[in-house]
C-alpha cells in the first residue's frame, strides 16, 4: 500500500480507528517502536520525519538554501512524497524514485533539522500528515505528532533517553560493526551533532519538540529494548481500552 503525501484542502471524516503518536529527539527509538506496534496493533505505520528528509533531499539535489522559507515552501508544493509502510518502517518515493537509503545519510538528516525549523514548511507537512492518517489506524511517529498533527490522537507516548544513550545508538546505526564507512564517524562527533539537533527542535519558535500535556513519557535510557516495546504495548492497550 502507498500513501502519496500532497497538498490538498479537504476536510476529513471522522476516525474510524484510533491514531497513536509518537514524539521524541533523534536516537530514542521511534522508529523501531512504530514498526512494532503497527504490527502487533495491524496499524499502518507512518514516519513523518521520513517527510522531512525527503523534502530536505530535493533542496540538496536542487541547491537550494535551508534557510529561505519561501523557496522551500515553493519547493515543497511542487513535490510528490510517498511512504510505502513495510516490515520495519517505510519506502520513501521522492517524486517517484526510490530515496529510502538516501534518506539516511548524514547530510540528509542534518539539513531536515534545519529545514524542518520554518513554520509555513512545517504548516504544510503537517497538512500533509493530516490527510495520512486521518482515517486513524496508523501508528504515526515524528516530534509534533501529539501536540501539533493530530492533538486529539487516542495514545500518545513521548519516548526519549538521555542523550548519552541516543548518541551511542545513533553512531552504532551509522557505523554498524565491521562495515566500512565513506569517512570516519567518531561516536563524540555524532553526539554533538545530536545534541545540535535537540537544540534546533526544542527551541524552534514553530512547534518545539515537547511531550503533550496528555502523552505518557517512556523514558528507555536503562531500559532494553524488549523492555522499551513491551512498555509501549502496555500503553497502548491501555489507553485504547480506556477510550472504547
Amino acid at each position: 500500500m502507498s500513501t502519496a503525501a500532497q497538498p490538498d484542502t479537504a476536510k476529513h471524516s471522522p476516525r474510524q480507528r484510533p491514531v497513536i503518536a509518537i514524539d521524541g529527539p533523534a536516537g530514542a527509538g521511534k522508529s523501531t517502536v512504530a514498526a512494532h506496534l503497527a504490527r502487533r496493533f495491524g496499524f499502518l505505520n507512518l514516519e513523518t520525519g521520513a517527510m522531512y528528509r525527503a523534502l530536505a533531499l530535493k533542496a540538496i539535489q536542487n541547491d537550494h538554501s535551508f534557510d529561505e522559507e519561501a523557496a522551500l515552501v515553493d519547493l515543497a508544493q511542487q513535490t510528490t512524497i510517498t511512504l510505502q509502510p513495510v516490515v520495519d518502517g517505510n519506502r520513501v518515493l521522492l517524486d517517484g524514485v526510490d530515496v529510502t537509503q538516501r534518506l539516511r545519510e548524514k547530510d540528509v538528516t542534518a539539513a531536515a533539522s534545519k529545514v524542518s525549523v520554518h513554520p509555513r514548511v512545517r504548516a504544510w507537512m503537517v497538512a500533509q500528515q493530516q490527510k495520512l492518517g486521518g482515517q486513524g489506524g496508523v501508528v504515526m511517529e515524528g516530534r509534533d505528532i501529539g501536540t501539533k498533527v493530530f492533538p486529539d490522537a487516542e495514545v500518545k507516548i513521548f519516548l526519549d533517553a538521555a542523550p548519552e544513550v541516543r548518541g551511542n545508538r545513533r553512531y552504532r546505526q551509522v557505523s554498524p560493526a565491521g562495515q566500512p564507512v565513506a569517512a570516519p564517524v567518531t561516536e563524540e562527533a555524532v553526539l554533538r551533532e545530536m545534541k545540535e539537533r535537540d537544540e534546533r527542535d526544542r527551541n524552534r519558535a514553530d512547534s518545539p519538540l515537547q511531550p503533550a500535556e496528555d502523552a505518557v513519557i517512556l523514558d528507555s535510557t536503562a531500559l532494553t529494548l524488549e523492555q522499551v516495546l513491551e512498555q509501549a504495548e502496555a500503553i497502548v492497550t491501555g489507553r485504547m481500552q480506556q477510550s472504547r
